[in-house]
């Protein structure tokens, strides 16, 4: 999985780094070989004024299927991160669960065999 970080508003730090990674790797881990390329952007959309302000969007590009974006914003980056990788996890389970369901529906019924 290739893990793409931007930030707007302020500087990226390795503590919000390491904190991307690790939520993002525990979050997609089980379906992690139907991902193609994970992008995650930060943004703080009032700057210094405060108040719920930071943004984080997912989108994962998936093989085969539609793209995936899920954005929170809340007034603590390190909660907006976690709500957002939770819901990406929660609705990429969800598509690839609709997706087997149909293959199997749509697969034809092989003849009984006689004995």
């Amino acid at each position: 999985m290739q893990l793409d970080i931007q930030t707007n508003g302020f500087s990226l730090t390795d503590g919000i780094r390491s904190h991307v990674s690790r939520r993002m790797q525990f979050a997609l881990d089980r379906n992690d070989g139907h991902i193609m390329h994970v992008k995650v952007s930060l943004a703080d959309i009032n700057g210094p004024r405060g108040g719920v302000d930071k943004r984080c969007q997912i989108s994962l590009a998936l093989a085969g299927h539609n793209n995936i974006v899920v954005e929170d914003t809340e007034a603590d980056l390190y909660v907006a991160i976690d709500r957002a990788s939770d819901r990406c996890a929660r609705t990429l389970t969800r598509r690839l669960g609709k997706f087997r369901e149909h293959s199997y529906e749509s697969a034809p019924i092989p003849p009984a065999s006689e004995n």
